[in-house]
């Protein structure tokens, strides 16, 4: 969110990958410009400090110079249901040590969401048909961006037994329902944000206060720039099964540091 994300991500993340001996890294990044949509620019900031790949949201093309960004760079990803003609693609395959690949997908919900967006169901069905759980691919992460945590945890359960991990986005609080479901899948609500944790959301305070108590626009939101949260999950994957063996939230630095997970 805004550069305070961007910043501790830039700063931060090369140590953690090797304090973690990290085998993939992946972002939600389409609030990371201004708090609207992401840049080529900071994409490849993020992209240079070891993040392997990059999810976007409704605000994928925010930043005007994504759409021609995004057919040229493969590791970044926008939600396979934003439009018929949008360009990129919504998933993305990647191969690590050893051969392994694995599949990265994004999908937006319906509920609550500003556009009536395709049916992320059918959308995530057929990619899980066509890119079987460990038939060509060892790892399958599908983030699901949107606003309902019905909506999050019903994707969860639809997709239990056939991904290594869904985990929502869009909502920029971090949950803690981290789980593994029934049949393997690690599940989060909501991975949080990366980004100043005294605002609204990642924006300054001063005027989403404004409009919630008066209700009238005084300015423009402006994203908070102090120090900022890395919020995320970490999952270990079962390299024979795919499915998740554990999964746990991470928090690094800023406020939310300050409370035991």
């Amino acid at each position: 969110m805004g550069r305070a994300g961007r910043e501790a991500i830039e700063n931060n993340l090369p140590r953690i990958r090797s304090e973690m001996a990290l085998d993939f890294v992946t972002i939600n990044g389409e609030n990371a410009t201004g708090g609207r949509g992401l840049s080529s620019k900071h994409a490849e900031g993020l992209l240079k400090a070891g993040v392997d790949s990059i999810t976007l949201g409704d605000h994928a093309f925010d930043q005007s110079d994504m759409i021609q960004f995004i057919e040229r760079e493969p590791r970044i990803v926008r939600p396979i249901n934003f439009a018929k003609d949008a360009p990129g693609k919504g998933y993305q395959i990647f191969e690590i040590s050893r051969g392994r690949k694995i599949l990265v997908v994004q999908v937006l919900g319906q509920v609550f969401m500003k556009r009536a967006y395709e049916d992320p169901f059918g959308k995530i069905d057929a990619i899980l048909k066509k890119y079987p759980l460990k038939g060509q691919i060892d790892a399958i992460i599908v983030d699901i961006h949107c606003e309902a945590t019905s909506e999050k945890m019903a994707m969860g359960h639809w997709c239990d037994g056939r991904v290594s991990l869904c985990v929502g986005t869009h909502t920029h609080v971090p949950t803690a329902d981290a789980m593994i479901l029934e049949k393997g899948t690690a599940y989060l609500s909501d991975a949080g944000m990366c980004g100043d944790y005294n605002s609204i959301i990642g924006m300054n305070k001063v005027e989403p206060l404004n409009r919630f108590v008066s209700g009238m626009v005084k300015g423009r939101f402006v994203p908070a720039v102090g120090e900022a949260t890395l919020s995320g999950t970490y999952v270990e994957i079962d390299n024979q099964t795919g499915l998740a063996n554990r999964i746990e939230l991470f928090r690094s630095g800023g406020l939310l540091s300050q409370t035991e997970l």
